[in-house]
């Protein structure tokens, strides 16, 4: 590797932005878990139930390939109009198809 490629590498090193912390530990705590809910994410990295803090936990689960859901059964007692938001791991491997490669009567295959 010749001094400039050290250079330009070391370079992109320094701009990138640096790792948020909380990712660390939410991934540890998400070994082997389908599902959990957001306010169960944030009492574990010990941060308020913010507009902010709940995006910055978006940005990592999305990083960590989970899917937003809302759901009855993350809520301890939850009936009817109990709902939390939370994210689970996608089922498929794959991402479903486009809404314009559905057709009526007929079977598509991607």
């Amino acid at each position: 590797m010749s001094f400039i490629e050290r250079v330009r590498q070391s370079g992109e090193q320094l701009d990138a932005p640096p790792a948020d912390p909380w990712r660390k530990i939410i991934a540890n705590a998400l070994a082997g878990v389908e599902a959990v809910s957001s306010a169960a994410l944030l009492d574990l990295v010990g941060a308020r139930r913010t507009t902010s803090n709940a995006r910055r936990l978006a940005a990592i689960m999305r990083d960590l390939k989970f899917i937003p859901i809302q759901s009855r059964r993350l809520m301890p007692g939850g009936f009817r109009d109990t709902v939390t938001r939370g994210w689970a791991k996608p089922v498929r491997g794959q991402s479903p198809l486009p809404l314009h490669q559905h057709q009526k009567g007929k079977k598509v295959t991607p």
